[in-house]
């Protein structure tokens, strides 16, 4: 098993692969605050390569704006942690790269950085699919390493719930 994907998401990400691989549909990834963490998770099993086309991890607002087209408007208005954000990073990498999946990250994984309207922890995932474009609020606990893989795992759940069973 890969040193950095926990044991009891391996069988989800089989399933997912095994589904998105049968119905000959793909998934890609926009991430902030996990910098490519589920990018990585995606990409670690035999056969991803047939469902994972790529992703960006785009940490800096700069690169939010020049490589996944987020409003400048948006980041001044909701800030880059945001529903608003997390929705058009995955409505822009599942443009950029075809795909017919997209999930986005973007949190305060801490320590610092957090506010009292934003504290640590405060992460959003945004899900865009044929269905639409949507978005999770996830108010995690604990320190940056935990915070960054619980909201990589909330990610591949939402992904397992948005593929038609």
């Amino acid at each position: 098993m890969p040193p950095d994907l926990a044991i009891h998401l391996v069988p989800q990400i089989e399933e997912i692969q095994r589904e998105l691989s049968q119905r000959r549909e793909t998934v890609s990834t926009a991430e902030s605050c996990t910098g490519g963490l589920l990018a990585s998770w995606l990409t670690q099993l035999p056969g991803s390569s047939a469902v994972y086309l790529g992703g960006v991890s785009a940490y800096a607002n700069s690169v939010k704006q020049q490589v996944l087209h987020v409003d400048q408007k948006l980041l001044n208005n909701y800030g880059a942690v945001s529903p608003e954000v997390a929705q058009a990073m995955a409505a822009s990498i599942r443009k950029l790269t075809g795909s017919t999946y997209a999930l986005s990250i973007t949190g305060i994984a801490g320590p610092g950085g957090g506010t009292a309207e934003k504290p640590v922890g405060t992460v959003f995932c945004g899900i865009a699919s044929p269905r639409g474009v949507r978005f999770v609020h996830l108010g995690l606990s604990g320190d940056r390493d935990s915070i960054r893989h619980q909201s990589a795992q909330r990610a591949i759940a939402e992904l397992k719930e948005e593929i038609p069973k």
